[in-house]
């Protein structure tokens, strides 16, 4: 499990693994990213005085795309019942808390810190993993929770979108957080914005948003329908020099042929036969 130093890293493959209980082991770690790829080493740092680690981790893959791929599928995961967050390393040395702190309220007891984290993360890139407050004895949520974004732009946008939105049938509160250690002051204000609009994070790696109905510029929003294209029936083809074909001439009847006078019927009774004359007997009738 011995690391290198941090220089002969590959940093690209590399990933941060935080928020990890007291328990982890780099063993439990290497058993637990060997399914996403094959992992080159694992580096727990940990406190020279009571040789504990410090609740996080470094993993790094043979390739890139390991590391893409364990992010994906590894991110908010629970270890001991904690939920771990896992980026890339190179990102997580970029985080600066710059206050963009919302709090989150009236949440259902149903709701735990990766179904927060899966929500939020629509907006921007959260720098910690949700936390929820708990009962220390229990374990059970207390009905809210705390999530810090890397900019504002996306805390506001979280803000525009969810207050007042159903989250496991229980309509949530979003506000900025009370600093702490302040006379009632909330985060937002236009220092803080101004720090954090020097973020590297705050212009990069924008999430997918086109499903949240927050005021994101250039962005259409879902409640307003595009009407649908016009159809365009494309005319027939055009055949060259068509072949010419003599109209249809109705069929000619042949002459009915001529009877000799011996033969020719008798001329028609005229209307001026006797009213008295006995009719016509019909002609026998032959049963086979």
């Amino acid at each position: 499990m011995a690391s290198g130093p941090i220089a002969e890293r590959n940093q690209d493959a590399t990933i941060y693994v935080g928020g990890l209980d007291e328990k982890v082991t780099e063993t439990l770690l290497w058993e637990l990213f060997v399914q996403a790829g094959p992992v080159v080493n694992v580096h727990m740092p940990k406190d020279r005085v009571t040789q504990l680690h410090q609740g996080y981790g470094f993993v790094e893959f043979l390739g890139e795309e390991d590391a893409d791929y364990a992010i994906k599928i590894m991110n908010m995961i629970k270890l001991y019942g904690k939920p771990i967050r896992v980026n890339k390393a190179s990102a997580h040395q970029k985080n600066l808390d710059v206050g963009a702190n919302i709090f989150i309220g009236n949440l259902d007891p149903e709701v735990d810190e990766k179904l927060l984290y899966d929500t939020f993360s629509a907006f921007g890139v959260i720098l910690q993993t949700p936390k929820i407050m708990r009962d220390p004895e229990t374990g059970n949520s207390k009905g809210f929770a705390f999530i810090n974004f890397a900019s504002f732009e996306a805390s506001d946008a979280a803000m525009d979108a969810m207050n007042g939105q159903y989250l496991c049938n229980r309509p949530i509160s979003v506000s900025y957080a009370f600093k702490k250690d302040s006379k009632g002051e909330r985060h937002g204000s236009a220092a803080e914005r101004l720090l954090a609009a020097q973020n590297p994070l705050s212009h990069a790696d924008r999430p997918h948003q086109l499903f949240a109905d927050a005021p994101v510029p250039m962005i259409p929003m879902m409640n307003q329908m595009m009407p649908p294209p016009p159809l365009i029936v494309p005319p027939p083809a055009h055949i060259p020099n068509p072949p010419m074909f003599p109209p249809a001439m109705p069929p000619q009847m042949p002459p009915p042929p001529q009877l000799p006078p011996s033969l020719a019927p008798p001329p028609l009774p005229s209307s001026n036969w006797p009213a008295n004359m006995p009719p016509i007997p019909p002609p026998p009738q032959t049963y086979f």
